[in-house]
């Protein structure tokens, strides 16, 4: 009996001690998410309005293994790209970088935007008419910036290319890192009408706002911004989210019809973000696809290296690749899209054999935001079309930029909507696992870009394909559904106000400032 008893004692000991490790586990994971999703931290100094940087923990990576298994398979040249250089405090703490006079940063965001400086222009040679430009949107996120440099600087013909960082946060340590690229030609551009530069009047956060929830009647009490116009779902805008779109416009009408080294281009200008990973053939699989348009389809408007299907990894089992290689594209998407939202923490990255090879397959479909808007690329006399009805873009309530540009697309009078040719076998894979739309509790950065290395370098017998043949697709029913509303947080009509106006500045020349 006494055995029983002590045996009973030990088993609750036992449980007691179990759920105390796993409380202060879920409590400590609950404070990282909570330091994660930290908001900018804006402070008003008496007589100097002045900045702070948001935490960026995401920025630095960890010292961890799986940091140097990334390191790894890292040519040791471009190590540099990926040093964190230590300013002796945490990597989380705002005073790495210290506050920044508002005045101040305009002024030197005027003078680079003026001064149009192509940084190693010298060595490589001035921008020809069919180079292509690759366009860049930045943000705070270091660490994917940094591998997505180390991906370019792999590509091969790199050195022909133009890289024009766009900007939306002024930052010394981007800066350094991007005007340290020594493998081609690099432009930086940067946002002009962002929350840093603007962080008390609009198009940042204006005090006299309307709350996001506030219900229309109490909106008009208040006599706050815009209380007239809130978006389709009854709520008031949010400049975080709203940034985003006007970045991307801005960049867009900047590049095509702004720049001095831009007046006489026709060749294709490539959008990727931050967290975007290339293939060391991108570039390759650009003239294959334009060549493949010229043939097939002079009328496609879009190539698309980059899907978000993360399916493509050889199997051993062969009745399994036989039943996912029968799958249609779509089916493919919608069965990867399920699974990921079933098992949000643990993805994969596979490859299909028929998707790489030395021929491999291209898709002519109608061009679909939420699936072609990675790694796509157009040129000028698509972009002028675009222009010609910036309405559709400017004045359609969808904070997104490429649910607006659908929304263009869908709407071309006596015209079809735009066709895309696609990489079956993507080049372009987004890396980015926490930002605006993605929040996950785990992000490792590390995690991810390992598994597209690893992906890459079990590719790389496959990538440079001599030729490519292209299938046509109607695309199945998202693709031809027609959007009936957007997703909102764009129905103040100053944001509307200032896209339009994007569209209305000329082109600019450049500015030689001399010490």
């Amino acid at each position: 009996m006494p055995r029983i008893r002590y045996a009973s004692f030990l088993r609750v000991v036992v449980i007691a001690g179990l759920f105390c490790v796993w409380f202060h586990i879920m409590l400590a994971a609950t404070n990282g998410a909570m330091d994660k999703d930290a908001e900018y931290i804006t402070a008003i100094n008496t007589g100097n309005l002045t900045v702070m940087d948001p935490p960026l923990s995401e920025e630095l990576m960890n010292s961890n293994d799986t940091s140097e298994q990334v390191l790894a398979l890292v040519p040791p040249e471009l190590h540099k790209y990926l040093t964190v250089h230590s300013k002796n405090t945490t990597g989380n703490s705002t005073e790495r970088y210290g506050p920044k006079n508002i005045t101040e940063m305009r002024r030197a965001i005027d003078r680079m935007n003026d001064a149009q400086t192509i940084y190693n222009e010298d060595i490589f040679g001035p921008v020809q008419n069919d180079t292509i430009i690759i366009a860049i949107q930045v943000h705070t996120r270091l660490t994917y910036l940094r591998h997505l440099i180390v991906s370019l600087a792999q590509a091969r013909d790199i050195d022909k290319a133009l890289l024009i960082f766009s900007h939306d946060y002024y930052d010394e340590e981007i800066n350094s890192l991007v005007r340290s690229i020594d493998f081609t030609k690099v432009m930086q551009i940067f946002y002009p009408h962002s929350i840093q530069t603007h962080p008390n009047e609009f198009p940042g956060i204006d005090p006299n706002d309307c709350p996001r929830d506030a219900k229309l009647q109490q909106a008009i009490k208040l006599r706050c911004n815009n209380a007239l116009h809130p978006d389709l779902h009854g709520h008031y805008r949010e400049a975080k989210y709203t940034q985003t779109k006007h970045h991307w416009w801005w960049k867009a009408n900047r590049i095509f019809n702004q720049l001095q080294c831009t007046a006489g281009h026709t060749g294709m200008v490539v959008f990727l973000e931050e967290d975007h990973y290339v293939a060391e053939d991108f570039i390759h699989m650009i003239h294959l696809l334009i060549a493949t348009r010229d043939k097939a389809c002079p009328h496609c408007e879009i190539l698309c290296l980059g899907t978000y299907l993360k399916t493509y990894q050889y199997h051993s089992t062969a009745d399994k690749r036989k039943k996912q290689i029968a799958l249609s594209y779509i089916q493919q998407v919608r069965a990867v899209s399920e699974e990921r939202r079933r098992r949000q923490e643990n993805w994969n990255y596979q490859v299909y054999p028929n998707l790489y090879g030395s021929t491999q397959k291209v898709e002519i479909t109608p061009w679909h935001s939420s699936m072609h808007n990675m790694g796509f690329a157009f040129n000028r006399s698509v972009f002028q079309d675009i222009v010609s009805l910036h309405e559709q873009f400017c004045d359609y309530d969808d904070y997104n930029w490429d649910y607006s540009l659908l929304h263009l697309s869908q709407n071309r009078p006596g015209r079809d909507k735009f066709k895309v040719i696609l990489c079956k076998g993507p080049r372009v894979f987004h890396i980015g696992e926490c930002g605006i739309h993605h929040k996950k509790s785990n992000c490792n950065a590390s995690v991810v870009i390992g598994k597209v290395q690893k992906l890459l370098l079990e590719a790389r017998p496959h990538l440079f394909p001599a030729r490519v043949t292209a299938t046509i697709s109607s695309g199945g029913a998202k693709h031809n559904k027609k959007l009936t509303k957007g997703n909102g947080g764009w129905g103040d009509l100053r944001d509307r106000e200032l896209c339009s106006n994007m569209t209305r500045v000329g082109r600019q020349m450049k500015k030689y400032f001399y010490a």
